[in-house]
C-alpha cells in the first residue's frame, strides 16, 4: 500500500512539475500584505488554468490570509547560525536523545517494519520526529494554506514557495490536506514537518489505513520520513555521520550544517542503546 501511493504520489508531483513554468512569474511578488488578496486573484486564476478544479481553488482560498507571523519567522531564522554545541543545547539534544530511547523500545515492531521496507534505522527518524516537533507534541498554529501563499506571494523566495503552493493546492484536491489545517510558520505539515511537495512525493500509508495522514499517524509519519532519506540516497546498513555514505541524506532533509550534525549525534546515541 504504502509504495503504491508513494509511485502516484511521484507521478502527482511529475504533473505538477510540468505545469510550473508557465505560472511562476505570471503573478507579481509583494514584500508587503497589501497586494496580497489582489495576488491570490491572479493566482487563482493562473491555477485554473494549469488544470487545477475550480471548486478547490475556491475552498482552499476561501479563509485564506496574509500571514505576518509567517513573514516573522521567515526572516528571523537565528538557531541555525548558532554553534553545535549552543543548538544542541537550544533544542534539548539529551532530552531528545533520552526520549527518543523510550520511544524506540515502546515502538519496536513499528520501528523494525519501516527499517525493513526502507532500510532506515530508528535513530535518525527519531532524531528527526524529536527535533522537528516534540514527537508530534506541537505541530504548529498557523494556518498552512495561508503560510504556503504568502510565500509564495513574498519577493524573497517566489518561485519556490509558488511550486509548494501548487502541491498544497493538490493535496486538497486528493484529500490529504484539511482546508483548515494548521501547521509550522513555513507551511510544513505533520509530525515530522514535510513540505507539500515532499508530501506529494514521499508521502506514504504507513499504517495500513489506505490514507495518507502525517498529522494524525505517527506511522504514516515516520514511514514517509524514512522514504524521503531513501529517495535521497539512503544505503541500507551504511553509517549515517559526517563522512560516512548516509550523512547526504540527512543534508537532504534541512540545509542547515549544524541540524545535520545533531540529527547524526542524537541519532547515533538512540540506535546506541
Amino acid at each position: 500500500m504504502g509504495m503504491t501511493n508513494s509511485f502516484a504520489g511521484f507521478l502527482a508531483a511529475l504533473a505538477l512539475s510540468a505545469s510550473l513554468p508557465m505560472a511562476a512569474h505570471a503573478a507579481q511578488c509583494g514584500t508587503n500584505g497589501s497586494g496580497f488578496p489582489a495576488w491570490i486573484d491572479g493566482f487563482s486564476r493562473e491555477a485554473v488554468a494549469n488544470g487545477i478544479n475550480p471548486s478547490t481553488v475556491d475552498k482552499a482560498f476561501a479563509n485564506v490570509k496574509y500571514a505576518t507571523a509567517t513573514i516573522r519567522a521567515d526572516r528571523g531564522q537565528k538557531s541555525f547560525k548558532l554553534s553545535l554545541e549552543q543548538f544542541m543545547q537550544k533544542r534539548g539534544g539529551r532530552a531528545i536523545a533520552s526520549r527518543g530511547k523510550s520511544l524506540k523500545k515502546q515502538n519496536a515492531a513499528l520501528f523494525a517494519k519501516i527499517e525493513s521496507r526502507y532500510g532506515v534505522p530508528a535513530g535518525p527518524l527519531l532524531a528527526i520526529w524529536g527535533m522537528e516537533t516534540g514527537f508530534g507534541g506541537f505541530l504548529g498554529k498557523e494556518h498552512t494554506i495561508s503560510a504556503v501563499a504568502t510565500l509564495a506571494y513574498d519577493c524573497r523566495r517566489s518561485d519556490y514557495f509558488t511550486e509548494q503552493l501548487y502541491a498544497t493546492l493538490q493535496l486538497v484536491e486528493n484529500g490529504t490536506l484539511n482546508v483548515n489545517a494548521r501547521g509550522a510558520a513555513h507551511g510544513e505539515i505533520g509530525q515530522t514537518q514535510f513540505l507539500p511537495v515532499n508530501v506529494l512525493k514521499y508521502g506514504v500509508d504507513g499504517d495500513g489505513n489506505g490514507r495518507i495522514d502525517l498529522v494524525g499517524s505517527k506511522a504514516d509519519a515516520l514511514a514517509s520520513t524514512a522514504n524521503f532519506l531513501r529517495g535521497h540516497g539512503w544505503i541500507p546498513g551504511a553509517g549515517y555521520q559526517p563522512g560516512e555514505p548516509n550523512f547526504a541524506a540527512l543534508q537532504g532533509w534541512n540545509a542547515a550544517s549544524v541540524y545535520q550534525q545533531a540529527i547524526a549525534i542524537i541519532g547515533a546515541e538512540i540506535d546506541g542503546d
